[in-house]
C-alpha cells in the first residue's frame, strides 16, 4: 500500500489514525501550493485533485480520510477505534459525525472562503467566512457543554475516531487562530489531552 500525503487537515486525521494503530506506510508526500494534486498522474488517482489517497496492493484507490481510517481498521482491528459493538459503533459514529460537521466544517470554511489558495477553487464569499469564525464560540460551547458529564473523550470512556476528528479540527483552530473560550474549561481539558498524545505530532 501506498499512502499520498500533504500538509492539510485531512491527511493529518489520517497520519493520526496510523499512529493511534501503531501502523506505518509507505507515504508519498505532495505540494499542495505547487499544484501537485492537479497533475494529469494524480488527477488518475483522484480526480477531484484532493488529499489523502490510499493506493492499495492491489492497484485500487481510496479517496477520503475517513473511508481510508475505516479500511485501515478493517485490516488491522486493534486498538478499535470505531466501535466494538452495535450500541458503541452508532455513538462513535454519530459523534464523529458531529465533530465533522459542526466543528471541522465550520473550521474549514473559513479556510476555503478566506485564503488565496482557494479563490480559484470556488467562488469566495468572505463575509460567509467571518460569519463562520463568530459562529465559532458557540459551537465550541456547545461541545463544552456536552463534555460536562465529565467523559474523558469524544465518543465516550476511550479513544476513538471522534477523537482523531476532533484532533484534526484543532489543526485548522490553530492554523487560522480561533481559540477555544476560556469558558469552555471541559472543551479545554480534552484539547490538553489529546494534544499530549504521541499522535498529535504524526
Amino acid at each position: 500500500m501506498q499512502f499520498y500525503n500533504a500538509a492539510a487537515p485531512s491527511p493529518r486525521r489520517v497520519r493520526i489514525f496510523l499512529a493511534e494503530k501503531g501502523v506505518e506506510l509507505p507515504r508519498v508526500d505532495l505540494d499542495l501550493p505547487g499544484g501537485e494534486t492537479y497533475s494529469e498522474a494524480f488527477l488518475r488517482k483522484n480526480s477531484l485533485g484532493q488529499v489523502p489517497v490510499l493506493e492499495t496492493d492491489d492497484g485500487s484507490f481510496i479517496t477520503e480520510s475517513q473511508s481510508i481510517c475505516r479500511y485501515i481498521e478493517a485490516l488491522h482491528p486493534e486498538p478499535n477505534l470505531f466501535g466494538k459493538d452495535p450500541l458503541e459503533r452508532a455513538r462513535i459514529d454519530m459523534w464523529d459525525r458531529r465533530m465533522e460537521n459542526e466543528i471541522f466544517n465550520a473550521l474549514g470554511l473559513i479556510a476555503l472562503h478566506s485564503f488565496a489558495h482557494f479563490k480559484d477553487k470556488l467562488t469566495q464569499v468572505p463575509a460567509f467566512a467571518e460569519a463562520q469564525r463568530a459562529d465559532m464560540a458557540g459551537k465550541f460551547a456547545w461541545l463544552d457543554a456536552e463534555l460536562g458529564d465529565g467523559r474523558p473523550y469524544i465518543g465516550g470512556e476511550r479513544f476513538t475516531v471522534a477523537d482523531v476528528t476532533g484532533m484534526g479540527a484543532a489543526m485548522i483552530a490553530d492554523f487560522l487562530d480561533v481559540s477555544i473560550p476560556d469558558s469552555c474549561t471541559h472543551l479545554q481539558r480534552w484539547n490538553e489531552n489529546v494534544r499530549a498524545r504521541p499522535s498529535w505530532s504524526a
